[in-house]
């Protein structure tokens, strides 16, 4: 079983490393990271995270879910 970790922010200007911080702490295996949109439905690390993770995984938020759809 992993803990995995999806990082989202909306443009290119803005930081990651707040969520990245959150992330260590929850020390997570693996984190998908991206810096798209919500209103943009083609999220590739979304993809790729949802094709990881696996049965028993523990998934790792930083925004309530709502925002990923």
């Amino acid at each position: 079983m992993s803990r995995i970790g999806y990082i989202r922010v909306s443009t290119e200007h803005q930081e990651t490393a707040r969520q990245q911080e959150i992330m260590d702490s929850y020390e997570v295996d693996r984190i998908f990271s991206e810096k798209i949109s919500g209103a943009n439905a083609d999220r590739p690390q979304l993809k790729a995270m949802l094709d990881y993770v696996r049965e028993g995984d523990t998934l790792y938020l930083c925004h309530p879910f709502p925002v990923l759809l």
